[in-house]
């Protein structure tokens, strides 16, 4: 049989947001694949040199809905670390909680999309009934159920009271009820089984060639963990451990997730239990000094690296963001290859990807064979220009 390219995506019933799979079959199996990003670009680093520390806060926190926490942390942190900023120990607390809160969250969610993609609607629909549970907490502390606005440099903008405390307890204790079900599920349930195992296979070697991270690495035996191997909150003061597996599968990545959110509610058990008194921020001021920062933060989906740079004034020069997807996104083409066309949506679904995250544009000129880099000025010309040819005029 001759082989056959078929596109998934970038518009697929399977897909929550827009991106392209090229698959090359021969007969059902995959023989080759390749990502194609693009779609989704929307210019966030380009924006956040044009607003202030704290505009861009309400920005980068929109880089991504489920790991909006995760960014902002991450591009905070930097700012923090520039800045010379000591930070309270309520406030690293606090941003802790959030931190595992939005964790079980992501995990819950991403648990019910890959029981959806299989076909295993029950699941879907029990695991995003108690999501809610986790949303609830997430809003009780910070009054929104997705975009927390949670973070300020220096600290958190909001204390937590011993009313929420109870609270939150009460649905943690709910909740760790709920995932010892699900344990059971991923690890016993036939059909479950049957669609995961041995489905996308990531060997260990492979998975630290192509520098996966996060769930993904780790069901692969790859034993990193930012919380651990370079601590920030108040993580090296907690009672866990970094969860791996060995079977180098989809399977392997169900099983991580559901044992790190029992990991997640070992740790709220503990801050809530013990949380620090004092103030809950520190005054920074408008104008960060000059310098410059990486700060690394396990984000659910693995390593979230943000990069800024100060100039002395109250706008970055240079904000970089390397969502942990994209770093993913190279192992991806490995575990579809070999695979069968059924399996592909899992395999793509199994490294939880955030295309919003992830996504960027880069302008090839063709006629110099050469990648071309706009400023500000030049971008904003040839929008004009681009917009024109529609017969659009911005005057």
């Amino acid at each position: 049989m001759s082989k056959m390219q078929i596109p998934l995506g970038p518009q697929h019933p399977a897909l929550k947001e827009p991106e392209n799979f090229m698959l090359v079959l021969d007969g059902e199996q995959i023989v080759d694949a390749t990502v194609n990003l693009g779609y989704n670009h929307r210019g966030i680093e380009k924006a956040a040199e044009n607003r202030n520390y704290i505009q861009d806060i309400y920005l980068i926190e929109r880089v991504c809905g489920i790991c909006s926490h995760s960014h902002v942390s991450c591009y905070i942190g930097a700012v923090e670390e520039i800045a010379k900023v000591e930070v309270p120990a309520i406030a690293k607390a606090l941003r802790t909680i959030v931190a595992e809160l939005e964790r079980i969250h992501s995990h819950l969610l991403w648990l019910g999309v890959a029981a959806f993609e299989l076909g295993y609607d029950t699941l879907f629909m029990y695991t995003w009934r108690d999501r809610e549970q986790v949303l609830d907490c997430l809003e009780l502390l910070s009054g929104n159920r997705v975009h927390y606005g949670m973070n300020t440099i220096g600290g958190v903008r909001r204390d937590i009271t011993k009313e929420q405390v109870d609270e939150i307890s009460k649905k943690i204790k709910y909740l760790k009820e709920r995932t010892s079900y699900y344990v059971n599920v991923v690890t016993e349930e036939p059909t479950f089984l049957a669609r995961t195992q041995n489905v996308g296979k990531l060997p260990k070697d492979v998975a630290l060639e192509l520098n996966a991270v996060g769930p993904t690495a780790r069901a692969s035996g790859v034993d990193i963990d930012v919380r651990r191997d370079e601590p920030y909150f108040i993580y090296d003061q907690l009672d866990w451990k970094v969860i791996t597996y060995h079977t180098c599968d989809v399977f392997g990545r169900a099983v991580v997730r559901v044992l790190e959110t029992i990991e997640s509610y070992k740790m709220i058990e503990q801050i809530l239990k013990a949380i620090p008194e004092g103030p809950i921020s520190v005054k920074v001021p408008w104008k960060i000094p000059a310098g410059e920062a990486v700060f690394r933060y396990e984000a659910p989906r693995g390593e979230d690296i943000h990069y800024v740079k100060s100039n002395g004034t109250e706008y970055p020069e240079r904000v970089k963001v390397r969502a942990p997807t994209l770093s993913n996104f190279q192992s991806l083409p490995y575990c579809l290859k070999q695979g069968y066309l059924a399996d592909a949506v899992i395999t793509i679904a199994a490294i939880d990807p955030c295309m919003s995250c992830t996504d960027r544009a880069v302008v090839y000129d063709i006629n110099k064979g050469e990648r071309k880099t706009f400023d500000q000025e030049e971008l904003r010309k040839y929008s004009i220009e681009f917009y024109k040819k529609k017969g659009i005029s911005f005057k």
